[in-house]
């Protein structure tokens, strides 16, 4: 049971790095305005290359390297200061072009500036030595105190368009210490740093290969923003930033399975149990599959009019474009699962890198030609077939370990379930006023109807948790 109970931590760790602006949104949406979101998605974004490069690719490495010597305190601790110093390092040097950019920009400058300790807060960010060590639960108890401060800050001291860096201070500040909060568990967890054991050189190698796969991936999630801000508007930005909240959040729900099993996956490779390893990865792809389906026919039934209904009524436009990017949610998961419970742990990162260069490219490409006649439709029409396209590169480099005959076989069900969910739930929500009880309607109406067709099918799925409610391991 301890995976199910490290996906319940993790999948708590991912919502909780989106929940604040989840739990804020409908509020935030009507104080700050389609314009204050428009300019913090921006400067967000912006603010995220420099966050990248002082992380490097020190998240998801960390973990994997961690996971490595679970069982062995000096070369987990040799792991953990030689990562950590690196950070450290890097960090250093993008706060100071952090900096050099803030004398140059144009304008947003104070904006900017309450954004940048977002770049100073990943210096001390270790969550990754937890999740490698498959201790999630401290992650999510330390910092769930700091976010509940951080929720109430916000509807305590922002309260008009004016406090949009009050607003933005808010986020930075609690991040930050959220992550100095977890140093205090480390105690007894590693020895004291040798400095002649840091092994920079040999991390900054490593850390490398990945940190191209990272930013790639996310260069082109804030670049579509920067692009729709520049090529259509600030507002549209906005827009987008509101429905891609909506998708992320669903999104962690399923991806906290491959953050979950990366260690768990890490740790049998290094111990050769490739068999077991195939065994794993085949079922949780065939779970994923089935709840990611869910969530994205469910997301996209009630996206029209929960959209108005969540953020005001300026934003029914954000409906339309949350209906477009649900199936975002299936490609991204697969992708993720193909990297974190496969690639990563067997330190295959060459098809990693690739895919998603390739899938940048081509979104930057489709956006120059498809935002100024589209606008944000067409940007986020061109994020599905930048997804699929990673998701299929990927899959290309395993194919021969997992034929779609194997992996695929059972994606029917899921579809099938989901169409007519989909259909069902969305007849409620077109027939219907939206309100707080309508809404608890139509996602409990969804989610008996997609379990009863899954049980109908005996989809994987069902035969899973089945096993969970009768106490059996997974």
């Amino acid at each position: 049971m301890r995976v199910l109970k490290n996906f319940f931590y993790s999948a708590s760790y991912q919502l909780l790095a989106i929940i604040l602006p989840l739990i804020t949104a409908p509020y935030i949406s009507r104080v700050l305005e389609p314009e204050g979101i428009g300019i913090n998605t921006i400067t967000y974004s912006t603010t995220q290359y420099f966050v990248l490069f002082a992380a490097l690719g020190t998240m998801t490495y960390g973990n994997r390297e961690i996971a490595y010597y679970q069982n062995n305190k000096a070369k987990r601790s040799e792991a953990f200061w030689g990562i950590n110093f690196l950070s450290w390092i890097t960090s250093t040097i993008s706060i100071i072009a952090f900096l050099i950019f803030i004398y140059f920009v144009g304008e947003y400058k104070e904006i900017y500036l309450w954004q940048g300790i977002a770049i100073f807060a990943s210096m001390f960010d270790i969550s990754w030595y937890f999740m490698g060590v498959e201790k999630f639960k401290i992650t999510v108890i330390r910092n769930f105190i700091i976010k509940i401060i951080t929720v109430i800050s916000i509807f305590e001291f922002v309260n008009s368009p004016s406090d949009l860096p009050i607003y933005v201070a808010i986020l930075t500040i609690g991040m930050l210490l959220g992550n100095l909060s977890l140093w205090s568990y480390l105690k007894n967890e590693i020895y004291p740093p040798n400095f002649n054991k840091l092994n920079l050189k040999v991390h900054l190698k490593h850390t490398l290969s990945l940190f191209v796969p990272t930013i790639t991936i996310q260069i082109y999630s804030a670049l579509n923003r920067n692009m729709i801000g520049s090529l259509d508007s600030v507002i549209s930005a906005g827009y987008f930033d509101q429905s891609d909240k909506i998708v992320k959040l669903s999104l962690s729900l399923v991806s906290s399975v491959g953050v979950v099993m990366l260690p768990r996956i890490s740790n049998l490779f290094s111990t050769g149990d490739l068999k077991n390893i195939k065994r794993l990865f085949i079922k949780t792809f065939d779970i994923v599959t089935g709840v990611s389906t869910g969530i994205c026919f469910g997301l996209m039934a009630i996206s029209f009019k929960f959209a108005p209904f969540f953020f005001g009524n300026e934003y029914k436009f954000v409906g339309i474009i949350m209906m477009i990017e649900a199936p975002v949610i299936i490609f991204t998961t697969w992708g993720i699962i193909f990297s974190n419970q496969y690639l990563v742990p067997l330190n295959n990162l060459k098809p990693l890198t690739s895919s998603v260069i390739i899938g940048t490219v081509v979104n930057i490409i489709l956006n120059i030609f498809t935002i100024p006649l589209f606008g944000v439709t067409g940007a986020t029409v061109n994020i599905i077939i930048s997804e699929f396209i990673i998701t299929l590169c990927k899959y290309l480099s395993v194919r021969k370990d997992f034929p779609i005959s194997i992996l695929f076989k059972s994606i029917w069900k899921y579809l099938l379930s989901g169409i007519i969910m989909f259909c069902v739930v969305f007849g409620i929500n077109n027939n219907y006023k939206m309100s707080i009880l309508q809404l608890i309607l139509q996602i409990g109406t969804g989610v008996i109807l997609y379990s009863i067709l899954n049980i109908i099918l005996r989809t994987e799925l069902y035969y899973t948790l089945s096993n969970i409610i009768k106490k059996r391991k997974i």
